[in-house]
């Protein structure tokens, strides 16, 4: 398996949020711990996809500021809106 949460994601989180390469190592454990996390909420995405990626920059974000507790609230309708998008690949289509 391709290691998901490269150098240069974090390198990409860490201009995001005005930070300097003190903090790289805290970074990628918090990088890494919400891209599973949200994998395992919203299902199989990678960290390609933008709106995925933006969804672990977010929960990133929150879990860097003390603040996850307010994440899933805040993007509660992003998650559900991956979810559902998941869950609905395999659904067939009804016009066939």
């Amino acid at each position: 398996m391709v290691e998901a949460i490269t150098p240069q994601i974090v390198a990409e989180f860490m201009t995001r949020m005005h930070l300097d390469d003190e903090e790289d190592g805290n970074l990628e454990r918090i990088l890494k711990a919400s891209y599973s996390d949200l994998r395992r909420i919203c299902g199989d995405y990678e960290i390609t996809d933008e709106v995925f990626k933006e969804l672990v920059f977010e929960r990133s974000r929150y879990a860097y500021n003390d603040a996850l507790e307010y994440f899933y609230t805040n993007f509660l309708t992003q998650l559900n809106n991956l979810n559902i998008s998941k869950a609905l690949e395999g659904e067939p289509d009804e016009t066939e």
